[in-house]
């Protein structure tokens, strides 16, 4: 059996959090440096408002050439691979789901976002991980 272990790195975007706003889910810049592409994962859990057409989730997957929350841009289906992107959780059968993109852009920073529409009162447990992957330089080490 192979191992990936030492070809891949994976980083959190977005740390768990039971979110309510759109500024909740707004996940940190992973950088991408010395990687040549990653896996972007968008975990939503049971939530706790009933969604619906007017109280909805929407993922996006993006990239930027820097840090600036401003710079951050939709990834283009040229560069996304495994779906498109702006992925709607808007139905209770639709949320407990992991939205999994691969991104082969040549943009350095990469994010993950939940944009809210509507009022969620009780919030939807959301968490965004990258998959640094194909380094430039192997073995990676993994932080513990």
């Amino acid at each position: 059996m192979k191992s990936l272990i030492s070809d891949v790195l994976p980083v959190h975007s977005l740390v768990p959090i039971l979110g309510n706003t759109t500024a909740e889910g707004t996940g940190l810049a992973v950088d991408l440096q010395n990687f040549e592409g990653a896996l972007m994962l968008a975990c939503l859990g049971d939530s706790g408002d009933t969604l619906s057409g007017s109280l909805y989730w929407t993922v996006q997957f993006q990239h930027s050439d820097t840090t600036t929350a401003g710079d951050f841009v939709d990834i283009p289906a040229a560069d996304l691979k495994g779906g498109a992107n702006a992925i709607v959780i808007d139905a209770p059968a639709e949320d407990q789901i992991v939205v999994a993109r691969s991104y082969v852009g040549a943009k350095r920073y990469v994010r993950i976002l939940f944009t809210q529409t509507g009022t969620h009162t009780n919030g939807t447990p959301i968490a965004g991980v990258v998959v640094k992957c194909f380094p430039r330089h192997a073995p990676q080490t993994q932080a513990i």
